[in-house]
């Protein structure tokens, strides 16, 4: 039987992040990823000679200095990406149906309160106070600032609700709506979405945003290589089937072709609920696993992907989010008959050309029942079959109504597509291996936070989790879960000191 040092199941980011971090400090790694392609989100993939990315869109907090930037350079990746950085002016822009003005989020503190205050010149003072309260609740959570901290400090801020606290900074409503304008990033819902998840998030791309040229892969393809130069390994087309307990310790794990791998550590990178599915233990009981499979996911994505005509569709340096109503948080409960009421779309920077776009991606919501009826269509671990006809014809449906929606803000839109593809949520679940096709994993609360935070370590001494659900999902947030996973490792004092010190090598 095979021993390795550390086994991570699956290669999103998460589990590549770690096993660059253990495999850098001589740990014998070892990641099994059950798709042909790794990365999970990072994944790219190619039609009609154009890139598509499966969610990587844009990125924060790349500038010098800041924190995903120490964490890449570290990781020896930094100085190989290809990036590009967004519109200093308006990374994001905001439209809402009815109002013919677009509002701009700016990079850079005073650039976004300058910005802002063109369309709301009496704000100033709500301005400075949102960026005041952003920078506060973001101190309070010391991994994101890459120093080591007591969890008391962020207990303070976790129950502060966004839309609560927009209100009582302004009784301005668009300027509300308009601060809320980019909730599709982490899925709002104005009664739950916690400030510090608006404050992280937003926090990163405020400062630096950036998109990947020619794609969001190249982050996982070089973390693979960091791996492999460090003598790890990384499997794919082999699911992991069972995490086998022995007393209070993970003995093995079961792979899809049967044979038994062991480890001294072992990493999932799965949601926690299919890790409790697959893992047999006496030590963990009814009340945990419960409470793993009990955590409510976050809203799935409908995506249309499209390759534009050549010369069609001008290259766009940001980020547009339209809403069908004047209320930025409607979208989210929306009424089948009346979807879709929101979306955002993403436009990809190609090496190819400046002045036109290639491809581009348009996200909006789906709740995952309306895709339930075809959930047992694809074989999941060996991705074949097909999902039928009235599947296909639900999605062209789909499709034509966001394309409608968009031409209302892009008149012409549709002339320019060449060709266009859809992600359900079930092509997440299938490909990226979220159980509902969540887009974000765990839906943060902020009546009840704790309960949606979910710890690294388990209930077995020798299995830990990563991903998007431990602290915050996106690029940033699961990188820092990552160190937080290796921290149970290597100690954390040491790796954040190893992660700040890496800058100046």
């Amino acid at each position: 039987m095979h021993h390795y040092d550390v086994i991570i199941i699956g290669s999103g980011l998460g589990g590549l992040v770690c096993g660059a971090i253990l495999s850098r400090h001589g740990y014998r790694v070892c990641i099994y990823e059950k798709n042909r392609q790794t990365g999970g989100c990072l994944q790219t993939w190619s039609r009609d000679k154009v890139i598509f990315d499966s969610g990587v869109h844009y990125i924060g907090g790349l500038a010098p200095g800041e924190n995903l930037y120490k964490v890449f350079k570290y990781l020896g990746i930094y100085d190989k990406l290809r990036l590009k950085r967004m519109d200093m002016d308006g990374f994001d822009h905001i439209s809402f149906a009815g109002d013919d003005k677009v509002y701009r989020i700016a990079q850079g503190e005073e650039n976004f309160i300058r910005t802002l205050l063109e369309d709301f010149p009496e704000e100033e003072a709500a301005l400075r106070a949102y960026c005041n309260k952003i920078t506060e609740v973001c101190s309070k959570f010391p991994l994101y600032n890459l120093r080591t901290g007591d969890y008391e400090e962020k207990r303070s801020v976790l129950q502060l609700n966004t839309a609560d606290y927009l209100r009582s900074i302004t009784s301005n409503e668009k300027l509300q709506q308009v601060l809320a304008g980019n909730n599709l990033l982490y899925a709002g819902v104005a009664e739950k979405t916690p400030f510090y998840v608006h404050a992280l998030v937003l926090n990163s791309y405020m400062k630096s945003s950036w998109k990947c040229v020619d794609g969001g892969s190249q982050i996982g393809k070089l973390l693979c290589r960091q791996i492999r130069e460090n003598g790890g390994e990384v499997i794919r087309n082999m699911a992991v089937t069972a995490i086998n307990g022995d007393g209070d310790k993970v003995d093995h794990i079961v792979l899809q072709d049967g044979s038994k791998v062991q480890a001294t550590y072992y990493i999932s990178n799965l949601h926690p609920a299919q890790t409790m599915a697959i893992t047999h233990s006496d030590v963990l009981r009814s009340a945990y696993r419960s409470r793993m499979q009990g955590l409510e996911n976050s809203i799935g994505a409908f995506v249309l992907n499209v390759a534009l005509k050549p010369g069609t569709f001008k290259y766009l340096n940001y980020n547009h989010y339209y809403h069908a109503t004047g209320n930025a948080w409607a979208g989210i409960d929306y009424k089948e008959e009346e979807w879709p009421q929101t979306y955002a779309m993403y436009v990809s920077a190609s090496s190819r050309h400046e002045t036109w776009a290639d491809s581009l991606s348009i996200m909006t919501y789906m709740r995952y029942d309306e895709v339930k009826q075809w959930q047992h269509t694809f074989n999941t671990v060996l991705q074949t079959g097909s999902r039928g006809a009235e599947y296909e014809a639900f999605k062209e449906k789909k499709a034509n109504l966001l394309i409608d929606c968009v031409e209302k803000q892009f008149p012409g839109f549709r002339d320019c597509i060449h060709t266009s593809y859809v992600a359900t949520p079930l092509s997440y679940r299938d490909y990226i291996g979220t159980g509902d096709g969540s887009m974000y994993g765990i839906a943060k609360d902020s009546a009840d936070p704790l309960r949606t935070m979910v710890s690294a370590r388990t209930k077995l001494s020798n299995l830990y989790l990563t991903g998007q659900n431990l602290n915050l999902h996106g690029i940033l947030g699961v990188t820092i879960s990552s160190v937080i996973t290796s921290a149970e490792l290597l100690g954390m004092d040491f790796l954040v000191d190893e992660i700040n010190q890496s800058i100046y090598t």
